[in-house]
């Protein structure tokens, strides 16, 4: 494509679109792999994975053929009518979580909608009205789950939001056990902080908001939506924490690629919704459904496995520039395929000179270099990031 196509899309989006998305200025044809081809023939190594999306890349052989058959059934039916393909997804996401129930959403503030709307009717009529979550978490954009989103630039436009929430600070013990009370209903984490720069939980803070749960009966509700489907090298993030939550909500790497979102919940809440209590009109869409299905076969066969292992290896390198750059690069942060560089500036410079290297990345809360890549992602294409990402370190 050449430059006055190009700056002709430009002109035409900035015409019909609220102007919501910073795009790049590069026109995708189509992708394969890891990697992305753009109409000007360049080949650009996709090191963010549709922000956690495209788990099994594009062009993906399993997932192309369970979309085209299902698209010859049909694309949508009411949820009045029981469906093959959600029934089978379920069954597979149950069995390989261990929990007892699942409702299907279109994404993952839909989810999360879902998720306090859980929350507030388990506790009727108890008083039991807080909603808790932390600083540096990011939840969504509807404002139910911006509430509970505590970061400012998201939020402040957007006042009066949701009451009784409170935002305490993650990974402190000292705001937990100071704020947590007989009033809390429940608690929303992110056991691994995605927009907040790929911040862990301490472990201390996991184990005193599991005794305070045990004390005060409260739900935890885990935000998994951008750390889960096995993206970790687990299925879930909390599990490396040793914390088994109420509620689980899933979106992102679900659908593989399409809009698809879920909570999951265990004995204590799998009966609390009655029928015409809560609906999606397209969630659980059976298109969508059978690529999860793909997704959570391709994870059960081994895939999970390997986005550990494959993490595991990335870390190893990137610790070694870390080594060579002390100057440039504080510390390195975060467990499988979600990877946080934090440097010591801000770092939006170096997606840009990524971007001039070929490869795709992000950067989140200014100075943090977040790697989201596909789990099929190979050894032969981590270093061609790391060589590009060392030259690129150099320059900086």
């Amino acid at each position: 494509m050449d430059n006055t196509n190009l700056e002709n899309i430009i002109s035409s989006e900035e015409n019909d679109f609220f102007h919501t998305y910073k795009r790049l200025p590069i026109i995708i044809e189509r992708g394969e792999g890891c990697w992305l081809y753009t109409n000007s023939g360049r080949k650009i190594l996709d090191m963010f994975g549709g922000l956690a999306v495209n788990v099994l890349g594009y062009n993906h052989h399993a997932m192309n053929k369970a979309i085209e058959e299902q698209i010859k059934k049909y694309i949508h039916i009411s949820n009045l009518f029981y469906q093959e393909k959600q029934l089978e997804l379920a069954e597979l996401i149950t069995q390989m979580s261990g929990y007892s129930k699942v409702f299907f959403c279109n994404s993952g503030t839909e989810a999360v909608e879902a998720a306090i709307k859980l929350s507030r009717k388990f506790f009727l009529g108890t008083g039991k009205r807080t909603l808790v979550s932390f600083s540096g978490s990011f939840h969504g954009r509807t404002m139910g789950a911006l509430s509970l989103t505590a970061r400012k630039k998201y939020r402040d436009q957007f006042e009066p939001l949701l009451p009784d929430v409170k935002h305490l600070e993650f990974n402190s013990v000292e705001s937990l056990e100071k704020n947590i009370d007989e009033n809390t209903a429940a608690v929303f984490i992110e056991c691994i902080q995605g927009e907040g720069g790929v911040n862990p939980a301490k472990q201390e803070f996991i184990d005193s908001l599991l005794k305070l749960r045990e004390k005060y009966g409260f739900l935890i509700a885990a935000d998994e939506i951008q750390s889960g489907v096995g993206r970790t090298g687990k299925m879930h993030a909390f599990e490396h924490f040793g914390l088994k939550p109420d509620i689980v909500i899933l979106a992102k790497g679900i659908g593989g690629g399409l809009p698809l979102g879920a909570i999951l919940g265990n004995e204590r809440v799998q009966d609390v919704f009655t029928f015409g209590e809560h609906g999606s009109t397209f969630g659980g869409n059976p298109v969508a459904a059978a690529s999860g299905i793909v997704v959570y076969s391709e994870l059960k066969n081994g895939l999970m496995n390997k986005a550990g292992e494959m993490g595991e290896l990335i870390i190893s390198k990137l610790e070694s520039l870390k080594m060579k750059f002390p100057e440039k690069i504080k510390s390195i942060r975060g467990k499988g395929l979600m990877i946080g560089i934090e440097l010591t500036k801000p770092g939006q410079t170096m997606v840009e000179m990524l971007m001039n290297k070929d490869v795709l990345v992000n950067c989140t809360n200014e100075n943090v270099i977040r790697l989201l890549p596909p789990y099929i992602i190979s050894e032969k294409e981590l270093d061609f990031f790391c060589n590009k990402f060392e030259e690129a370190m150099a320059e900086f």
